[in-house]
């Protein structure tokens, strides 16, 4: 087993095993092995994806302390960050889908707390595509009693879904890891298209985890895959471990793509950076509204990026911004 063997498979679109991705996480994020790997995965994003990133909007519809108790969430209700539940007026949330149409995003998510109902999402997204030319994907990233609304969410027009098994669930979270893979199966059966993620990535997490994590995502074929480092948040449990940083993250960005079967097009990361960039993640988030990693309830105002600023960083990239509907996200 070699570097350079292992890297030559994920070219070539074989799958890794756990132990490769393991083997390949083992090495120092500094050191020439894990440059090569991303310079490997970066030649291989730009291929797949005729070297156009993209940038896609995020907004989120509600805010409020969540029985879900993601730690390293700023939602999580024992965090006590935000205290009170509020929500995006219908009107507000169509004009901020469409600002960010305008401004070039090739795809729009929405994102609730775990705990907001479908009932309430649904009269958005009727909305929302509305007003959204019929070529843009329109995403949702929402909580696991969606999954059985996943013939609706079609019907509703969405084209797919973010719907993570985060790293540590169950331990960190009151969710249970298998309901989470239930949702999944679910989005999937009926249809929808999947987009994951590894994350949120700690120091306290091992290679095998992170192994196991990125060889279960593989198994997905999802649309993207990528990895995310935790953003901690003051004053709580988790945000005493700390985080990563971002050479390791782009690491691991580098070896999730190197392990997704090719059909994976895309590679993400979160937050966006430069670094990550290297490492062969290929569209980044613009984001309005709350946000899980900022401590104030516009994070427009805060730790957000908007879609020039990530622009010009694929432009330090010398990535070309695809101009129309995303290639990532079939509609």
């Amino acid at each position: 087993m070699t570097v350079t063997n292992l890297i030559n498979k994920g070219i070539n679109g074989q799958a890794l095993t756990p132990q490769e991705i393991e083997y390949l996480l083992s090495f120092a994020p500094q050191s020439a092995e894990s440059f090569q790997m991303m310079s490997a995965a970066s030649d291989l994003s730009r291929q797949l994806q005729n070297n156009e990133a993209e940038v896609h909007g995020q907004l989120a519809l509600n805010l409020a302390p969540c029985p879900a108790e993601c730690q390293f969430c700023s939602f999580a209700k024992s965090n006590k960050i935000f205290t009170k539940a509020t929500e995006v007026p219908i009107d507000e949330a169509v004009a901020m889908a469409k600002q960010f149409e305008d401004v070039g995003c090739q795809a729009i998510l929405l994102m609730t707390t775990a705990n907001f109902p479908f009932k309430k999402i649904a009269p958005y997204l009727t909305a929302i595509r509305q007003v959204l030319k019929k070529d843009t994907p329109l995403i949702v990233n929402i909580g696991d009693e969606a999954a059985d609304h996943a013939q609706e969410l079609i019907e509703l027009g969405v084209n797919g879904v973010y719907h993570a098994l985060r790293l540590r669930e169950g331990i960190d979270t009151k969710i249970s890891p298998q309901q989470r893979r239930d949702s999944i199966a679910k989005f999937q059966a009926a249809g929808l298209q999947l987009g994951v993620c590894v994350e949120p990535l700690g120091p306290e997490h091992s290679d095998k985890e992170v192994a196991e994590m990125i060889h279960y995502t593989a198994s997905l074929n999802p649309v993207f895959s990528g990895a995310a480092r935790r953003i901690p948040i003051p004053g709580t449990r988790m945000g005493e471990l700390g985080t990563i940083p971002e050479i390791r993250q782009a690491q691991v960005v580098a070896i999730a793509r190197l392990a997704m079967p090719h059909t994976t097009i895309a590679n993400c990361t979160h937050e966006p950076g430069i670094l990550p960039g290297m490492g062969g993640a290929t569209f980044f988030w613009a984001e309005m509204g709350a946000n899980p990693r900022d401590t104030i309830a516009r994070t427009e105002e805060g730790r957000a990026h908007n879609v020039s600023e990530l622009e010009t960083m694929f432009w330090e990239l010398d990535w070309k911004i695809r101009r129309g509907p995303s290639r990532i996200w079939k509609v």
